[in-house]
């Protein structure tokens, strides 16, 4: 298989093609595509032609993503997704209209996969807001370490991309931002939802300094801090200093 070749594992294409087909189906493209070395063997296939396509795009998807964060979004052409999903010309563009268009089914794609994971993780947390950002901050994380290439595309890439791109960054921290000052509002007063605003905005630099240099290295760290950050507005320095201690447990 060519060394920059993506793969999908089969939990990856469950969650992907969702219900529409059965597992022992997804099972069968996921062993044609490791004998095929990355992309499907020409000629009769024992699958249904609908799972194919829709594997092939998912591939396409995965491969923007990694393409985009090893040349940068400026850089990347159409053909370099096709080198990474091992899928033809003719197939991008029966799902994309063009790199652009590509470009952000994956970013909404990534975005869509994140906060689901995150709002998961944060409904663990019980009744308190503080200990379901803990919760969702520390699944951040994780997804980030897990899933390098969309988080860059997602925190880095996409503010150089298109104006679309960064409409589609700026509703994903709506997003956040909205869900924030709803659990603090659960609780108590918030000051603004100003406030919920500015702590999202300051999360999402602090780590688009760090992910822009390529510096995602023991990102456990960084909790403290953060729950520290976006506690003291809400809740006064004591309460916020306790929170130090409690998201280094």
């Amino acid at each position: 298989m060519p060394p920059n070749r993506v793969q999908l594992s089969n939990e990856m294409l469950v969650a992907a093609v969702g219900d529409a087909w059965s597992p022992s189906e997804v099972d069968a493209a996921a062993e044609l595509l490791a004998s095929g070395n990355g992309q499907f063997p020409a000629g009769v296939r024992t699958i249904p032609a609908g799972l194919v396509s829709a594997v092939q795009r998912e591939r396409l998807l995965a491969a923007m993503l990694v393409a985009t964060a090893e040349l940068g979004y400026r850089e990347v052409c159409v053909e370099d997704v096709l080198e990474r999903a091992g899928v033809s010309r003719p197939t991008f563009y029966e799902h994309f209209e063009n790199k652009e268009d590509c470009f952000l089914q994956a970013f909404d794609s990534g975005a869509e996969r994140m906060w689901t994971r995150l709002t998961a993780a944060a409904s663990e947390g019980g009744e308190s807001w503080r200990d379901r950002l803990r919760m969702g901050l520390e699944e951040l994380l994780r997804f980030i370490t897990a899933e390098p290439e969309v988080t860059r595309a997602l925190i880095v890439e996409a503010r150089a991309a298109n104006p679309a791109a960064l409409q589609r960054r700026d509703a994903v921290l709506d997003r956040f931002t909205a869900c924030l000052d709803a659990w603090v509002r659960e609780e108590a007063a918030a000051p603004s939802a100003l406030a919920a605003a500015g702590i999202v905005g300051g999360i999402e630099a602090l780590l688009y300094a760090r992910i822009n240099k390529g510096d995602t290295g023991d990102l456990d760290s960084l909790l403290p801090t953060l729950m520290y950050f976006a506690v003291l507005p809400f809740e006064g320095h004591e309460v916020a200093s306790g929170e130090l201690g409690a998201a280094a447990r």
